[in-house]
């Protein structure tokens, strides 16, 4: 008789049924002649409990010979018990060893240092918590295009190889480009712009890269980011879009991670805040304000330090936006506003909790020669960025976009202290093994 593969997480189906899951051995424990092992199998955790009077002497001997992370083919009738982890367990009938690791296992139950962790990624990944985090991170991703899908909106890949720079030129990778320089994108957004004169409304989704020389529990040298770019759209909407996608986000994992954000210990009432909408919306002037009262020795015109996105976090219990930030310390590309022309139609996303901007946005400029004139102001090059004023030259509209970056996302959802475990293998300052 043949028996059914079961994943883990569909259990629940088979009640009763002898079913096989083809997983790895998590932990084990032996009492005289039970043993009980925890198999994973990507999906989840299920108990498979093996009696010696129950079973061949072939499958007592293969139970026996499981060590942690032995890949294994489990068998077993399916039985509900609400004391079981995931309220299900296998009372086994059958276990077949696929292989035994070669050498103990480096990772144990014991608390072992970060750096070892981190040079062990590839196996670090493995562990409850870190599942937990990065299935919460596939839903997240999900849920992105989900929402972009429902909206109408194009998806529009940009160049992961770009000539030139986006954010500034301090924080650019360098690479030889056969007998010409190139570098690693910054940003997908002058690409996307492109798409939104194309089509409308577009997003991408994937890597981009900053040489940032900074330690802190919010940066990587390589991170994720979705980005949006939509024609004839201004500020207002655009902040409205950047709340109903979050929103929408938050409310995915909330339906389907509740599982995964109790391994993590998350307290979720904030992101129970979060799906009510509402954000608050300050300017930089009220922002600045609220920071001197609380101490900080900020002038008008500095951007906010980590420390000042702080206090003005924990003003808030959900998400918040700060607008209208001084013309001077944004990007070229972004519209002064026509009644003051010192600060800029922009808008931040902070995170409540303390966890920092997860959204950047903006109200691109669409004039021609106010385009050109901030180019000059910048030192730009024409020849350079031809291209990009070329969308200015040819059908140019209002239009708005944001960014944002899918591992800060992650760390203010999951409650994460560092960055570090948002994404499978990251990239620091001083790491790149993995």
């Amino acid at each position: 008789m043949t028996r059914p593969v079961a994943r883990i997480s569909h259990l629940k189906d088979f009640v009763g049924q002898e079913v096989t899951v083809q997983g790895w051995l998590y932990n084990k424990r032996s009492k005289g002649k039970l043993q009980f092992l925890q198999i994973r199998d990507g999906s989840g955790t299920v108990q498979a409990v093996v009696v010696k009077s129950e079973v061949s002497e072939e499958t007592w001997e293969a139970a026996d010979r499981l060590s942690q992370e032995a890949s294994c083919l489990v068998s077993g009738v399916v039985r509900a018990d609400e004391r079981a982890q995931g309220g299900y367990e296998l009372t086994a009938t059958a276990v077949v060893v696929v292989q035994v690791p070669l050498s103990e296992y480096p990772i144990s139950p014991k608390e072992h240092g970060v750096d070892f962790l981190m040079n062990h990624r590839h196996l670090w990944i493995r562990s409850r918590r870190q599942h937990a985090i990065l299935r919460i991170r596939s839903t997240i991703e999900a849920a992105m295009h989900g929402f972009f899908e429902q909206r109408e909106f194009v998806r529009f890949d940009t160049p992961i190889l770009t000539p030139a720079a986006c954010e500034g030129t301090t924080t650019l990778f360098e690479t030889d480009y056969f007998d010409d320089k190139a570098y690693l994108a910054q940003s997908g957004q002058l690409y996307l712009e492109a798409g939104a004169m194309a089509f409308g409304n577009v997003y991408c989704f994937g890597p981009t890269f900053r040489a940032e020389k900074s330690k802190t529990r919010r940066h990587l040298m390589e991170f994720w980011m979705v980005e949006a770019e939509m024609a004839y759209v201004e500020l207002a909407d655009s902040i409205q879009l950047q709340e109903d996608f979050v929103v929408h986000v938050v409310k995915q994992v909330l339906a389907k991670n509740a599982a995964d954000l109790a391994v993590l210990e998350r307290d979720t009432s904030k992101l129970e805040a979060t799906i009510r909408g509402g954000f608050p919306r300050i300017t930089y002037d009220e922002a600045v304000e609220r920071l001197r009262k609380a101490g900080s020795d900020i002038q008008w015109g500095e951007d906010f330090g980590n420390d000042d996105e702080d206090i003005l976090a924990n003003q808030f219990e959900t998400p918040f936006f700060v607008t209208h930030y001084p013309t001077a310390i944004k990007a070229f590309y972004m519209q002064p506003d026509p009644n003051r022309p010192e600060v800029a139609l922009c808008a931040d996303m902070l995170a409540p909790e303390g966890y920092g901007e997860i959204i950047g946005g903006s109200q691109r400029i669409a004039d021609y020669d106010l385009f050109t004139q901030r180019m000059r102001e910048h030192d730009l090059s024409e020849e350079a960025y031809g291209w990009y004023l070329d969308l200015r030259r040819y059908g140019s509209v209002p239009h708005s976009g944001f960014g944002l970056g899918i591992e800060r996302t992650i760390r203010w959802v999951c409650g994460l202290e560092h960055i570090r475990e948002c994404i499978p293998f990251p990239r620091l300052l001083t790491r790149i093994y993995p």
